[in-house]
């Protein structure tokens, strides 16, 4: 069974054209299209938690994993009303020590800045039945730092999101997509049962939980173009 993990990262009003990555910043529109896509055709939309046995091959079905990386404000105020709608689940991984702030991480970039979730806005996340994952603790590019320091955006990501938001974290996502061995085995070794990452495909019986591939959508995902990386092999061919 090949399952779709989707990527998404901003629901929100696009910024202007020519604005760095505006490529990442998925109108509400084109997702609520999206998702009623999915119900339509059968599919049920999962967070990587509700998706858990799916992945280890203990229960089979027509299932989506839906994911958002960064923890941005806008997954709350656009994304969660329509994943309400549809009965669905969804993920958000947070950068834990940055919570209420922005996306500094880009500003180098030219990217504009976005509000992050506060520790309350997660809560109220998930309270409606939703999922929170970690992206490390300050959005690190682990394979440019020191593995100690590694150790620690991936260990205490964790400790401060369980603490702050006050439920499980059990799924870890990798920032820029950027990790090696030794990091998946830090992330096993921290308690999380999952990490996502930038690679293209579809998750099959044979992948290694700590190393899934996910699905992008962009701004510029047609909705014939959606159902062609969601129903069919089309990420998979482009791996």
């Amino acid at each position: 069974m090949a399952i779709p993990i989707l990527m998404y990262h901003q629901i929100d009003t696009p910024p202007a054209r020519g604005s760095a990555l505006r490529g990442l910043v998925v109108a509400p529109r084109s997702f609520a299209r999206q998702m009623a896509l999915l119900r339509l055709c059968g599919y049920r939309g999962l967070s990587m938690r509700d998706l858990e046995p799916y992945l280890r091959g203990e229960k089979e079905g027509r299932v989506v994993g839906i994911t958002f990386d960064d923890g941005f404000l806008n997954n709350l105020q656009h994304a969660l009303p329509v994943l309400l709608k549809q009965g669905f689940t969804a993920t958000c991984y947070g950068v834990s020590s940055m919570l209420g702030a922005s996306n500094s991480w880009d500003q180098h970039l030219g990217i504009p800045q976005k509000p992050l979730m506060t520790a309350a806005d997660f809560r109220a996340w998930s309270n409606a039945g939703m999922d929170v994952g970690s992206h490390t603790r300050t959005h690190a590019a682990l394979t440019k730092i020191a593995p100690k320091q590694a150790l620690k955006e991936i260990f205490i990501s964790k400790q401060e999101l369980e603490s702050n938001i006050g439920c499980e974290v059990r799924h870890f996502c990798y920032p820029y997509g950027w990790y090696g061995p030794e990091h998946q085995a830090m992330v096993q070794e921290a308690g999380y049962v999952s990490a996502t990452t930038t690679h293209r495909g579809r998750v099959h019986t044979d992948h290694d939980l700590y190393g899934l591939p996910r699905i992008m959508v962009a701004r510029a995902t047609h909705l014939g173009l959606f159902a062609a990386k969601v129903f069919t092999a089309y990420e998979d061919r482009r791996a």
